[in-house]
């Protein structure tokens, strides 16, 4: 039900606030929108902040996901809000549907961002941000009785981004890097911590050409703990994102996510669809 409310909420908003999008920022610039709600790549958080607000603008956007692989499927509504490039806001609701299982996991997220120097395009360095990431399970039976100590926990990340402008062959190539502090279980579906618990920093990672300023491809990574002893594996994609304009962004990939919870070769599709105002 929580999942349908914020759907409708998220649809309500496009055509509500269709006619006052912010525009201060280049086109592609903000990246799209990650599984946990954060502005970024599909499975990694970028630098950039969500939207297209600039110093004095405040963006307002609203993106729905689906990753469908061998044996799971995730889907993952959310709304953000840029207060004038330098605090996002975020929230989503993730639903990770277990066949095996007959059941379904929803996960709450609430995130904040703060920019802390810099913009992608403009500054000398790249841009560097610090972001949070609240998560709180609806119903955790399913992570206490795969070892999970806890049903809710904190991640905390620091990530740096830069555009290089004609950099490679003529097109833009862009790059980013995120350390994460986490105790999560697959993205905390599967709980927090466990027999092999204790928060760790991890490193991920995204880089991409764009081929046109509408057309960008490129490859994420992102490194997972392994606390449960499920033989939890690292997340890779490759991706391909088109943003014709201001207000929307649609996103493809392709997944590896590994073994989730001892189902091996986990492998699939992503689709995910932004709008920004």
């Amino acid at each position: 039900m929580q999942y349908l409310k914020l759907s409708l909420v998220t649809l309500l908003a496009v055509l509500s606030f269709s006619v006052i999008a912010a525009d201060g920022k280049l086109l592609a610039t903000p990246g799209i929108s990650q599984v946990e709600g954060s502005g970024g790549g599909g499975i990694v958080p970028w630098a950039q902040l969500a939207g297209y607000a600039s110093e004095d603008e405040v963006a307002i956007n609203g993106f729905c996901s689906r990753a469908d692989v061998s044996d799971y499927q995730l889907d993952v509504c959310g709304a953000q809000v840029n207060f004038f490039d330098r605090v996002e806001l975020s929230y989503a609701q993730q639903r990770f549907d277990v066949p095996a299982l007959d059941t379904q996991i929803e996960q709450s997220i609430s995130g904040a961002k703060l920019r802390l120097y810099g913009d992608i395009v403009y500054s000398q360095w790249p841009q560097l941000s610090l972001g949070i990431q609240h998560k709180s399970l609806d119903d955790g039976a399913v992570a206490k009785l795969v070892g999970a100590e806890d049903t809710q926990g904190t991640d905390i990340y620091l990530a740096t981004s830069k555009l290089h402008l004609g950099a490679i062959a003529g097109y833009n190539w862009f790059w980013n890097v995120t350390a994460r502090y986490s105790e999560a279980n697959q993205l905390g579906l599967l709980g927090y911590g466990g027999a092999n618990s204790g928060h760790k920093v991890m490193f991920e990672g995204s880089t991409a050409i764009f081929l046109s300023r509408e057309f960008a491809v490129g490859i994420e990574y992102r490194q997972k703990s392994n606390n449960l002893g499920l033989g939890e594996q690292d997340w890779r994609d490759v991706f391909v994102a088109w943003l014709p304009n201001k207000h929307v962004s649609v996103t493809a990939a392709w997944l590896d996510l590994g073994s989730i919870a001892g189902a091996k070769d986990q492998t699939g599709w992503y689709l995910s669809v932004t709008g920004y105002w």
